[in-house]
C-alpha cells in the first residue's frame, strides 16, 4: 500500500503556501510512490511538521527552521523508493540532522 504524507502547518503563521509548495514538490517527484499528500492546519501556533504514515520525518522546531526541499526529497525517497534517482537533488545534504 502506498504511503501518505501529512504536512501539518500553522495557519496563524501563514504557512499554508509553504506547505502547499512542499506538497507540490513531493507529489511531482513521487507521483507513482505516494497515495496522497495531506495539508493539515495545526491548532498549535508555530507548528510545522511532516509525517509519513504517522511517522515524523521533519519538525521545524527540532530542525531550527524549514527544510531544504532537496534534503526532504532525499528523506522521503529513502523511505518510499530507496533505489529512485533524484537527479541533481541526489547530492550529499548540507545538514545530516533533518530528522
Amino acid at each position: 500500500m502506498k504511503p501518505t504524507i501529512t504536512i501539518t502547518y500553522c495557519p496563524k503563521c501563514h504557512w499554508l503556501l509553504r506547505a502547499a509548495y512542499i506538497a507540490q514538490e513531493l507529489l511531482t517527484t513521487f507521483e507513482a510512490e505516494l497515495k496522497a499528500v495531506a495539508l493539515e492546519p495545526s491548532e498549535t501556533s508555530g507548528e510545522f511538521h511532516i509525517s509519513l504514515d504517522n511517522e515524523k520525518i521533519f519538525d521545524r522546531k527540532e530542525y531550527g527552521g524549514f527544510p531544504e526541499i532537496k534534503e526532504l526529497k532525499q528523506v522521503v525517497r529513502d523511505r518510499v523508493s530507496p533505489g529512485k534517482s533524484l537527479g541533481h537533488a541526489d547530492t550529499k545534504p548540507h545538514h545530516t540532522d533533518i530528522l
